[in-house]
């Protein structure tokens, strides 16, 4: 009986160790980070801003998964549902996107639904405005890493409402938005110093530009800039090189020392990206494998006469 409750300690202790260093993790690396922090966001930008869905006269279906600490369970882990539905009737586009962020015993999910409309300027430059709602759950089973600690007794569980808006100037060649995905009415107090974070306004400016390299090289640099009040400006700069419009191969660099490593499979009606983000910096949260894996995958439908690739 004695070594059965030695055992049950240890494994407790292990437990609550593993999950607090987790949670102290995850909030050091997402508290600078800003909730659509995807290494892939020049391809999928409809969650940061719904007017970059008039860049596409096709549907389109995606999904996107990240996760860090691979191999430790309650690692940090994303995963982005997106649809897209154009109106052409209207020059418009609906969709929705759904999110789902965990960290140890942490959870957010958030569901939004967009509408996006298009006006023409000039003969090849649009501009686009778009609208999001939703609604934003956060849960914190705080009593599972032990019932018997007064401090992880109470378990945290909220819920907020969103509302979003972006802007887009585009054409076949550019794009950009500014826009603000999450209109913060109120904050969760209670909640971590990473969700305590994501709970605010964000507000995003992003940038993309396609260029013909020769007659089977074009090159997309892209930016997109994130700003939340009380942390720190983050940018991200990514250039890909698409080959045949087959293949893309890119690299990017992030402000807060994070450098990608991408690589995408293009077709008529799919497009498969997968990326690989580490830290450059020498004391990287004191030497702990930081690396983060993403992989997406998204089919277009309707109207698909060319390959996305802006």
């Amino acid at each position: 009986m004695k070594a059965i409750t030695i055992s049950t300690t240890f494994k407790r202790a292990i437990f609550i160790t593993t999950t607090g260093l987790l949670l102290l993790c995850g909030s050091r690396l997402m508290a600078q980070q800003q909730i659509y922090s995807y290494a892939q966001y020049a391809d999928n930008l409809t969650p940061i801003n719904a007017a970059y869905s008039m860049l596409d006269k096709a549907g389109s279906i995606s999904v996107m998964g990240r996760r860090q600490f691979i191999g430790i369970d309650g690692a940090p882990t994303s995963l982005l549902l997106s649809g897209t539905l154009p109106i052409q009737s209207i020059t418009g586009a609906a969709g929705i996107y759904v999110l789902n962020d965990q960290v140890a015993v942490e959870k957010q999910l958030e569901v939004n639904a967009f509408f996006a409309k298009s006006i023409q300027l000039t003969g090849n430059d649009f501009l686009a405005v778009s609208i999001n709602a939703g609604i934003r759950n956060y849960v914190a089973n705080y009593s599972t890493l032990d019932s018997f600690d007064p401090q992880f007794k109470d378990d945290v569980r909220e819920t907020s409402p969103n509302l979003g808006f972006g802007v887009m100037f585009y054409s076949d060649r550019y794009y950009l938005g500014l826009s603000l995905p999450e209109l913060t009415i109120r904050s969760l107090g209670t909640a971590s110093v990473q969700q305590a974070n994501y709970l605010k306004n964000h507000f995003y400016f992003s940038g993309g530009y396609l260029l013909d390299m020769g007659e089977d090289i074009k090159f997309k640099p892209s930016a997109l800039v994130a700003y939340v009040k009380d942390a720190k400006l983050l940018t991200d700069v990514t250039g890909t090189i698409f080959l045949k419009e087959q293949l893309g191969i890119g690299a990017g660099y992030r402000s807060n020392k994070r450098a990608t490593g991408i690589l995408s499979v293009i077709g008529d009606t799919y497009k498969v990206g997968y990326s690989y983000q580490f830290g450059t910096s020498s004391n990287t949260l004191g030497g702990f494998n930081t690396a983060i894996h993403e992989v997406s995958l998204s089919y277009r439908f309707g109207t698909t006469g060319v390959r996305k690739l802006l």
